[in-house]
């Protein structure tokens, strides 16, 4: 197989897991936050405490994956094209 094969397919192999991932598991761990919902502080003596809200994820821990936004925006956006009200749909006869 040569270099240029033996790419593409490891590129269409590592797609096709990470559209399956984002099929699977819509969500993923906010990467801020490690899926805590906080910031971790640490006291004086060296003992975590819990800090701020984390706004990225909004406390939740997680987050949704980029793939899975780029479908739902792609969804989305179909779904707007293709629902054309019945007004405007040209009459037969």
């Amino acid at each position: 197989m040569t270099p240029v094969a033996l790419a593409i397919t490891l590129l269409l192999g590592v797609t096709l897991c990470y559209v399956a991932v984002c099929a699977a598991s819509p969500f993923g761990r906010c990467r801020k936050c490690d899926g805590l919902g906080f910031r971790l502080d640490h006291r004086r003596n060296g003992k975590p405490k819990r800090g701020k809200h984390c706004r990225r994820c909004d406390g939740h821990g997680i987050r949704i994956r980029f793939g899975r936004h780029l479908w739902n925006g792609w969804t989305r956006t179909y779904r707007q094209g293709t629902d054309a009200p019945a007004a405007k749909r040209p009459q037969k006869g």
